[in-house]
């Protein structure tokens, strides 16, 4: 595959930093992408993704699918040659198991509330 049909993306996170950019073929899963998000994520954030179900990736306002390539998903800035991508990154919080008031890592809610609706 020849450089020139890579695509250039950078992760947009929430806090207006960024992972990237780097180069990725057409053919490359969201969830690949995701995986490398999360290997990439930046050590020094607090409640970083666990797994690849905890991120979410927004390119020109549509949810992209774990499944499909970059290349199913159309790109729509994919299509100007030389131009990099900017993905926007919406990290899942943390679940909360409900049976035990803790989150799924074993650490414990605070300031949970114990109302009951009738």
């Amino acid at each position: 595959m020849a450089v020139a049909e890579l695509v250039e993306i950078k992760f947009r996170l929430a806090d207006g930093s960024d992972i990237g950019p780097n180069k990725y073929s057409p053919s490359s899963t969201v969830g690949s992408l995701k995986e490398k998000i999360i290997a990439q994520w930046p050590k020094d954030k607090e409640n970083g993704p666990k797994t690849i179900n905890d991120v979410k990736l927004i390119n020109a306002g549509k949810i992209l699918e774990n499944n499909r390539t970059l290349s199913e998903s159309r790109l729509p800035v994919a299509e100007v040659a030389g131009a990099v991508i900017t993905m926007h990154v919406v990290v899942r919080p943390p679940m909360v198991d409900k049976n035990n008031d803790k989150l799924h890592d074993d650490t414990p809610i605070k300031g949970g509330c114990s109302c009951s609706i009738l």
